[in-house]
Parts: structure tokens; sequence; C-alpha cells
């Protein structure tokens, strides 16, 4: 594990190959995985779980509540909150925050701001300066103010045709437009 001079890495649940750079914070009793990226001014709060090999891009904010799994991209100046209603002289206790989920291999464009209590499906991809208000299925791609489901990408991250079949040579089929795509094999 490498630790930049400037960094605060504050937890002891950090996994090996993981670079944490200028001026990130990792607070104790957040854990990250191994080979992850942590850029530089990135803030890591308690409760926060990061998988292995994620990437988390400069000046991303993750705050109690958030679970990102495995292969996951957070683009620069990315934010996930955690109370709907939030209120400087009213502390909530963490049992108030509402969790949110990344799965495995989703990626997360500049800017973009998540809100609480929602899930991002495997492989989905969130377009820069979205905002997520609702779930986001399985490999869908979602743009905008609220984010709305614009199609579907690939594994490899290229947008499917009608046919979902990718040009890597990898076919899906639609489970549901709420749970979105499944590989088939």
């Amino acid at each position: 594990m490498f630790v930049h001079p400037t960094a605060l890495c504050d937890s002891s649940e950090v996994g090996p190959g993981t670079r944490v750079w200028a001026y990130a914070h990792i607070l104790q009793g957040a854990s990250v995985g191994a080979n992850c990226n942590i850029c530089d001014h990135v803030f890591v709060e308690n409760g926060v779980h990061v998988g292995d090999n994620v990437t988390v891009k400069n000046g991303v904010l993750l705050f109690t509540g958030v679970t990102v799994e495995d292969d996951v991209f957070l683009g620069p100046g990315c934010v996930f909150t955690n109370d709907l209603r939030p209120r400087a002289a009213i502390k909530r206790p963490v049992s108030d925050f509402l969790p949110t989920v990344v799965r495995r291999g989703a990626s997360v464009g500049a800017n973009a701001t998540i809100v609480c209590g929602n899930e991002i499906g495997r492989f989905a991809l969130i377009a820069a300066g979205s905002v997520v208000a609702r779930d986001v299925p399985a490999h869908a791609l979602v743009a905008g103010n609220p984010a709305r489901l614009k199609g579907w990408v690939c594994e490899c991250a290229e947008k499917l045709g009608s046919d979902l079949e990718c040009r890597c040579g990898l076919r899906y089929s639609l489970l549901s437009e709420t749970q979105g795509l499944q590989r088939v094999d």
C-alpha cells in the first residue's frame, strides 16, 4: 500500500496494492479493498466500504452508508449523499441514513450526484453531471437531472443497439426495464 505524505489514512482496513494520493482522507471505520486508486482530495467517511480494483478520481466524496463493489470507476467530483433531510442543527443517528450501493463494474461520470437510498446496477454507466434520484438497472446508460434511461451498455462500456449485441462479441437479454440486462453466454 502507498499513502502520499499529505494524505490522511486513519483506517487500518486498506488493502494491499492500494494507492492513496495527495490530500485524500480515509477515516477510521472505512474499508478500502486491494489495488484501488484513491486520487487527490478524496474523502472516505467511516462506514464506507470500497471493494477491490476501484478507481476513485479526484474530489470524490463518499459518506457513511455508501458501498462500492469491485471494479467500479468513480469520476472526478462525483458526490454521494446519505441524508435526505439534512439540517445543520439536527444531528441524525447513522441508523437514519439511507444506504447507497454501487454494484460491480459500474461507472459514475464526473460531477454526478448520487442521492442516498439508491442502487446503481452492475456495469451501469452514469453520464457526467447526472443526478441519480432512483435505482439504476444493470447495464443502463442514464443521463440528466433527474437521470433517465438513455440506452444500454456492454461490460466494455460500448453503447448497445436494439439487438443488445456488442461489437466485442458479448450479447445480452433484457430482464425488465427495472432489472436491466443479463449477459447471454
